[in-house]
């Protein structure tokens, strides 16, 4: 007999892992966002595999359908990550200077 619901305990976890992942990313420094980013598309590409082994495996019609799902908002978080990552990194770029206009030769 357990004394409290295993999903009760999840839910306790989930709560904890947005308090958690909250605060760490609001402490991270400037300087440090890109890599981070690009840590982040490659948990979400890890997690698209996880969705498609969970779609293909379950017999069930909602399973299948969830994990379709599943996929499709993992790849787009993929994509938009990818996206955000190379709008940032242009930002380090350093910008070519303009030439002069004046009509001189």
């Amino acid at each position: 007999m357990d004394a409290i619901s295993p999903t009760i305990i999840n839910l306790i976890i989930f709560v904890l892992a947005i308090y958690v992942g909250y605060h760490v990313v609001w402490t991270v420094t400037p300087a440090l966002h890109t890599p981070l980013m690009a840590v982040t598309n490659a948990i979400s590409a890890i997690i698209i595999v996880g969705a498609m082994l969970a779609a293909a495996l379950t017999e069930g019609m909602v399973g299948q359908v969830a994990g379709t799902i599943a996929v499709a908002l993992a790849a787009v978080n993929v994509f938009g990550g990818f996206l955000v990552t190379q709008r940032m990194l242009e930002m380090f770029k350093k910008k070519e200077p303009k030439a002069k206009s004046g009509g001189q030769a």
